[in-house]
């Protein structure tokens, strides 16, 4: 038996998720350093902004309503038996 053990091949959703070029370069500094999603978080807030002052209140309606399959997903995975 040696010392050093083979790692465990990654997945195929692994794979494809850090192979896609802007998301895989995220994910993979994501893995490396957590802290990683506050910068994230901060980028997207920012986003936000800068499209509210360009484009007004339609920039807050658009991701809201892009959203509500998401919650209704999450309120059926919630009430599950």
């Amino acid at each position: 038996m040696s010392l050093t053990a083979d790692a465990p091949a990654p997945g195929l959703a692994s794979r494809i998720l850090h192979a896609t070029p802007v998301i895989g370069h995220i994910a993979r500094d994501i893995s490396r350093d957590i802290s990683t999603v506050y910068y994230l978080l901060t980028i997207l807030v920012t986003l936000l902004v800068l499209a509210v002052k360009t484009w007004g209140l339609v920039a807050l309606v658009l991701p809201a309503v892009a959203f509500v399959p998401v919650m209704f997903a999450l309120l059926f995975w919630i009430t599950l038996p």
